[in-house]
């Protein structure tokens, strides 16, 4: 074995260990700094924004931020006049969950009125702009009748039912006494529950929300007068006051639901299929899913 070979053997196995050394190094110092990005204190901004018709992608959103553990505060970002009653309230719900885990705020955009404020209502502390419309508390039933337009055009609607009352509200029929009294003791119900979950949420005697639960609207500062928002702000100081309340001192990170990825086709069947439901729940002769905590208006309906 020759005296150049002899030597060349030990380099490399040095020039191997320092390697070694420094792959590990380098491995520990990304594996820190991973763990540092994902340990990063972050605010959890959940968006509720249009009519509520559905509940489900709004639920899997606030489990998002609730799982997050990085997430220590969340925010809701309220932009909706609200909808249909049951999803309504499976959201004020998972709302109450998430809040026990972690502080809860509720951002009011240019309208967070009757199922939008029935969600806010659950939030630790609700934030609203001045010129924010809200309040609107109570339940709205839309019916139409068609049976004067039909007699013109000579068409006659023939109904087969179980029960007297399993028609009531159908548009080719009038309301008798008896259908308006069962369907304004369901709307009576359903507004006693509002009145509740305000009462319940923003700690007031429900004598006191009585009296604002007349469907009526109020401006975000109208509505900081009674004590249904706590707070004047937009969704930056909503998230600065979060962020202070669980201690978190540098400009908070903002932690957003991911949303799905979608093909266009699946686009192009998702966009159909939302227009058709929402045809289905404006339109439908059941009075099942006809009962909204929702105001007769959008936003596009309000200028300066």
């Amino acid at each position: 074995m020759s005296k150049r070979f002899t030597v060349t053997i030990p380099l490399i196995i040095l020039a191997i260990i320092i390697l070694f050394i420094l792959s590990l190094t380098a491995a520990n110092i990304l594996t820190g700094a991973k763990s540092s990005v994902l340990n990063v204190e972050s605010i959890g901004i959940v968006e509720i924004q249009g009519m509520i018709l559905d509940s489900a992608d709004i639920i899997e959103k606030i489990h998002y931020v609730r799982d997050d553990k990085s997430v220590k505060a969340v925010v809701l970002r309220i932009d909706s006049p609200g909808g249909v009653v049951g999803p309504t309230q499976e959201i004020y719900e998972e709302v109450k969950k998430l809040k026990k885990l972690k502080p809860v705020y509720a951002s009011m955009g240019s309208i967070a009125a009757s199922g939008g404020y029935y969600i806010a209502a659950a939030a630790t502390k609700i934030y609203a702009n001045p010129g924010t419309i809200t309040g609107s508390i109570g339940v709205l039933m839309k019916l139409a009748n068609f049976q004067t337009l039909l007699n013109k055009v000579g068409i006659k609607s023939i109904v087969l039912k179980s029960g007297e009352f399993k028609d009531s509200g159908s548009p080719v029929r009038p309301l008798s006494t008896q259908d308006k009294k069962i369907l304004q003791g369901v709307i009576d119900s359903l507004h006693g529950q509002f009145v509740y979950a305000v009462a319940e949420g923003r700690n007031l005697p429900r004598d006191e929300v009585n009296q604002l639960a007349d469907g009526r609207i109020f401006s975000g500062e109208q509505a900081l007068q009674i004590k249904l928002i706590d707070k004047l702000g937009n969704l930056q100081d909503a998230v600065d006051e979060a962020a202070k309340a669980v201690g978190i001192k540098q400009k908070p990170k903002l932690t957003y639901p991911p949303k799905p990825k979608l093909s266009f086709f699946d686009l192009l069947v998702e966009n159909a299929w939302d227009g058709i439901s929402k045809a289905i729940i404006s339109n439908k002769t059941s009075t099942n899913e006809r009962f909204e905590y929702s105001v007769p208006f959008t936003p596009s309906d309000q200028s300066r």
